[in-house]
């Protein structure tokens, strides 16, 4: 997500930077470029001439103009708007739970929006992260097999759901659930909407309806982010008649302007509180605007990288590692383990999304065309191997090269990179063996051109 627009919001910061003074027409001429890199991201037009006035009251200021680093100064400004444009600084909102339990949210969004996906989604969150008792229900009776699908991504995660009951109706859904709920003791319970092709009196209506019957504690609207201004429209609408508490945006990873992230809350005034970033279960994250600022402007969210590896890295392992490093030690199994644990994380591009200042190398990747399923191909590959082999690699030699390559329906030529690979990590893990901790530290930067699926 922002790719565009951190790529050229790059460009123009890079030009402040390497100027020792800036000069008025200086400042306007880079924000005339911002201007047009945010129309081209598809924010809406008053976010635009409200966010380019703010910073240009700023930056045009004495007190930048004779900073003795103006063009920071000028980024910093922009940072602080951005923030405050995407919902202030400090910790992103959550779903509020704060109500007498079972706590009622409801769903709401067009048709194809993801609002099905996105309710199994927050339920498996609010159940994993919160230990939460959750209760799904869809009030779909529309859509060909949409209360069936809310089923079938119940039972694949564990999450249990309202019975079917056929030709009912959805506000008798909504209160059957609400009772359900209460004796079942469940904390929470998620109603799924039916949803249209495009806004209609019938469904704003019809949610009303549902929305006076359960008088949620939270009204969610699930909304498409590749859909740009169309789902700004959406939005706006949407909290006008039905009154919308927070806004969830799907298919973020698909986005490269994400246009409608930075217009949303400043059109509706409503919090975006979490983000949908694949397709998995647990591809949901919170919305954090400071965060979200510094990835649009290339300082990477280191916060956010460490929470992820806390998430997904296996504390054992990482420790089993970590020992095997201090003695210099990397087989072929170490390796297919941090290739799995990169793949946890989201493969190379979702690591590098948030890591600061890497944004030439992210550009090398684009331009190398890195296949990120080359993980998996090294892993199979790694997979295809004796036990002997993993621990010793140099007995792997031409028959058994082929052998490999055959198991893991790869070429002898993947073989040999990955060998290549291997060795070349398995060097530098002996020489930061030697350099100790701040050693270890400064060879990191050295190791990303051989990591795996990295270009040279």
């Amino acid at each position: 997500m922002f790719e565009s627009l951190s790529g050229k919001l790059g460009e123009v910061f890079e030009r402040l930077r390497k100027r020792g003074a800036l000069t008025e027409s200086d400042v306007s001429e880079a924000l005339r470029e911002v201007r047009v890199a945010l129309l081209e991201a598809d924010v809406a037009l008053p976010v635009v001439k409200s966010f380019i006035d703010g910073v240009k009251s700023k930056a045009v200021g004495q007190d930048v103009l004779r900073s003795v680093t103006p063009g920071q100064m000028v980024i910093k400004i922009v940072h602080d708007h951005l923030v405050e444009m995407l919902g202030g600084a400090g910790e992103g909102e959550e779903i509020n739970l704060n109500a007498v339990p079972p706590v009622p949210v409801l769903m709401v969004g067009l048709q194809g929006s993801g609002k099905t996906t996105s309710t199994a989604k927050i339920a498996l969150r609010l159940q994993t992260k919160e230990r939460k008792k959750v209760l799904m229900a869809s009030l779909d009776v529309y859509r060909p097999a949409a209360q069936e699908q809310l089923k079938i991504l119940g039972e694949q995660n564990n999450i249990p759901v309202l019975p079917i009951v056929a030709g009912q109706m959805p506000v008798d859904i909504a209160k059957r659930a609400v009772q359900a709920a209460k004796l079942g003791g469940y904390d929470v319970l998620l109603l799924d909407t039916a949803g249209r092709l495009h806004i209609d009196e019938t469904l704003m209506l019809e949610v009303a309806a549902v929305r006076d019957a359960v008088q949620p504690h939270e009204t969610l609207l699930v909304a498409d982010a590749l859909t740009g201004q169309d789902a700004v429209n959406v939005a706006k609408s949407f909290n006008e008649r039905v009154g919308v508490t927070g806004i969830v945006l799907t298919r973020v990873d698909g986005d490269g302007r994400g246009g409608a992230a930075l217009s949303m809350r400043a059109v509706t005034g409503k919090p975006i509180k979490l983000i949908g970033v694949g397709e998995k279960a647990d591809a949901l994250e919170s919305f954090h605007p400071e965060r979200i600022a510094q990835r649009i402007l290339g300082m990477g969210d280191i916060v956010s990288l460490v929470e992820k590896a806390a998430e997904t890295i296996e504390k054992e392992e990482a420790e089993r590692l970590a020992a095997r490093v201090q003695k210099g030690q990397f087989d072929l199994d170490d390796m297919a383990s941090q290739l799995k644990q990169l793949r946890k994380m989201g493969g190379m591009s979702g690591v590098m999304n948030l890591l600061p200042g890497v944004g030439k190398i992210k550009q090398q990747m684009a331009q190398a065309n890195v296949d990120e399923s080359v993980l998996k191909r090294q892993e199979a590959i790694i997979g295809s191997m004796t036990r002997d082999e993993r621990k010793n690699p140099k007995v792997i030699h031409a028959s058994r090269k082929k052998r490999i390559a055959a198991g893991s329906g790869t070429s002898v030529q993947d073989v040999n990179k990955l060998l290549k690979q291997h060795l070349q990590m398995a060097d530098m893990m002996k020489r930061m063996s030697k350099l100790g901790q701040k050693g270890f530290m400064r060879s990191m930067g050295a190791m990303l051109p051989g990591m795996p699926g990295m270009p040279k």
